[in-house]
């Protein structure tokens, strides 16, 4: 899958913040199986920026390709087929359904495409360390133990590339050394991309990096 970017200015995004962008009012191309870090201080646009990709956000001048097909021309039900076989997100917001347990947010969309066995959706809750909160709801869980539950769950679909909006915010070094690798182990095993969001450039040296 390819990525384009042309010419693309945001709504909500400030002249001055563009001009500094390496990214807004470009043409950018992220290539199959790239693995990048965008990165800039809040509202700069990283989230815009992945929700761009994933079709939520078409408050937006200029076109953002998939396979060269502009994606606001792409059917809603073609979209869906994407999000569920192409495109993996964690947004910034996780997006779980608090009324449901840790192991029930999972199984949710994991049913989607059956992409998981239980034995493997259990060996990463317990890497991640969330073994005795299967069970709890994810409104009584800490951030930490949200995003670390959002992680697993992104995991458990097919695609070829994972947009990952500042997904390790609320973890400690050991967690997100963990977590990023449970990712980049999954990655390479779809043979897949990587799209994240950082507040920082400090992260990876492995990555391409971009300021937004």
């Amino acid at each position: 899958m390819e990525i384009k970017f042309s010419n693309i200015i945001p709504a909500p995004i400030p002249e001055k913040d563009i001009k500094q962008s390496e990214i807004w009012g470009r043409d950018f191309i992220i290539n199959p199986q790239e693995k990048i870090l965008i990165y800039a201080e809040s509202g700069k646009g990283k989230t815009t920026f992945v929700n761009i990709i994933f079709g939520s956000r078409k408050d937006y001048t200029g076109q953002l390709f998939i396979d060269n097909q502009d994606i606001k021309s792409i059917r809603p039900n073609n979209l869906s087929h994407i999000r569920q076989f192409n495109l993996s997100i964690l947004p910034q917001g996780l997006a779980l359904f608090d009324d449901l347990s840790l192991i029930e947010n999972i199984r949710i969309k994991n049913r989607i495409t059956n992409y998981k066995t239980e034995a493997e959706i259990k060996d990463m809750i317990k890497l991640l360390g969330l073994e005795d909160l299967e069970n709890r709801k994810a409104a009584t869980m800490s951030f930490g133990q949200r995003q670390r539950t959002a992680i697993i769950r992104a995991l458990c679909q097919p695609f070829e590339f994972i947009l990952l909006d500042e997904a390790f915010s609320h973890l400690d070094a050991y967690n997100t050394k963990i977590a990023w690798e449970l990712i980049t182990n999954e990655v390479e095993k779809q043979n897949a991309g990587i799209v994240l969001t950082s507040l920082s450039s400090d992260f990876n040296d492995k990555l391409k990096k971009y300021r937004v």
